[in-house]
């Protein structure tokens, strides 16, 4: 049996008028009907199947089974017709579980993840849900350390800075502040919060769930730019293998990327393991492609340095730090790192002359300097 639920009458009336109305409720193991030319009730849940119930007869029942019909109303009042994308999400952060097993896993409270964000569902004694946000890496903090929130759309300005105030362009970054919650969200607020902090993933998520997700490919999205941002279209192919690589992983990005080069060809590089879906190079990933556009079109050059073997390894230690964001993470006293600070200047006094070459090895040698043309000045 379904957990004890006090049915208020409200829950009751809507379904008493439902069904009067001619309408046959089927939902979730609940059927209930009316027949006018007998005046009477039926009403079944897997455990009964009960016809010809007068009003009284049906109203116990109903209260017998107030979790079925909770449930109902919930879905069909509270919820209603808000889009088949938003009832899918709403139902997912729910579980599949048959109504019983569900509302005994929601009165103790349900947890999902949704990129960065730690969204629990619980029930109260009528069968209404309330649902709390948090994220991930706040789940074991105490509530009183995070800073509580009220309106959901509170939560478009906390996910536009990072953890150090700095504008976060792509909105699916991993880089969400920790910190807040939103303690008492009802089936619209956890939308809307959801919303305002990765944009459009319900629904993409959902057309995907669908067999409808729209992707635009690599060379699709490319063909579309216009302007400076034309040059993406002579990017080569290995080029975006390297694009897809540098941008569209679990470490830059929560979305799972779905776009190829094309149609017909997949590319190597790992698209990551988000749950939401990424249909179409983002206009992130267009910019930096215009730019290592511009790169590629370089003549590579061979140069010769002189550098101790620790040497090469510290500039490949510190290339990597850079690009997996753990520069922050290194101390200053965490000297056997190579892209620790100290050892970066102390290879810098060592290594840079005083025109900023290394080794002293101009990048133009024949033009007596170093600057390159290319030196993040595309225009």
């Amino acid at each position: 049996m379904a957990p004890a639920i006090d049915l208020p009458a409200a829950q009751f009336a809507a379904l008493q008028e439902t069904v009067e109305a001619g309408t046959v409720v089927d939902h979730d193991g609940l059927s209930g009907r009316y027949d006018a030319e007998t005046d009477s009730y039926a009403f079944a849940t897997p455990e009964i199947d009960r016809n010809g119930l007068t009003e009284r007869e049906f109203h116990a029942l109903a209260s017998d089974h107030a979790a079925y019909v909770s449930n109902w109303y919930f879905w069909a009042e509270t919820v209603g017709d808000r889009g088949a994308h938003r009832v899918a999400f709403l139902r997912w952060l729910e579980g599949g579980d048959r109504v019983p097993e569900r509302y005994d896993a929601l009165q103790s409270g349900r947890d999902r993840e949704w990129g960065q964000l730690r969204i629990t569902v619980r029930l109260d004694d009528t069968g209404d849900r309330a649902y709390a946000i948090r994220h991930a890496d706040d789940a074991e903090a105490a509530a009183e350390d995070l800073t509580a929130h009220q309106d959901p759309l509170d939560a478009r300005e906390i996910g536009t800075y990072d953890e150090a105030g700095r504008y976060r362009p792509l909105r699916t970054a991993p880089s969400l502040p920790t910190g807040w919650r939103f303690p008492d969200l009802d089936a619209h607020g956890v939308y809307e919060a959801v919303e305002a902090v990765y944009p459009a993933t319900v629904a993409n998520w959902h057309r995907e769930r669908e067999g409808e997700l729209d992707v635009d490919h690599w060379r699709e999205a490319a063909a579309r730019q216009t302007g400076i941002y034309k040059a993406v279209q002579d990017l080569p192919d290995e080029a975006v293998e390297w694009v897809a690589g540098a941008c569209c992983v679990d470490s830059q990005c929560t979305k799972r990327r779905e776009w190829e080069l094309d149609s017909a060809n997949e590319l190597d590089a790992d698209g990551g393991d988000g749950i939401y879906p990424c249909r179409e190079p983002c206009s992130l990933v267009v910019a930096a492609a215009r730019k290592w556009a511009t790169l590629e079109e370089e003549e590579p050059r061979t140069y010769e340095f002189e550098l101790t073997p620790s040497e090469k390894q510290q500039l490949e230690a510190m290339i990597d730090a850079i690009a997996d964001g753990e520069v922050d993470a290194i101390r200053e006293a965490d000297v056997a790192e190579g892209a620790n600070r100290y050892r970066v200047r102390y290879l810098r006094e060592k290594r840079i002359d005083d025109a900023g070459n290394l080794a002293g090895t101009p990048t133009h040698p024949d033009a007596g300097d170093s600057t390159t043309a290319a030196d993040d000045n595309d225009d």
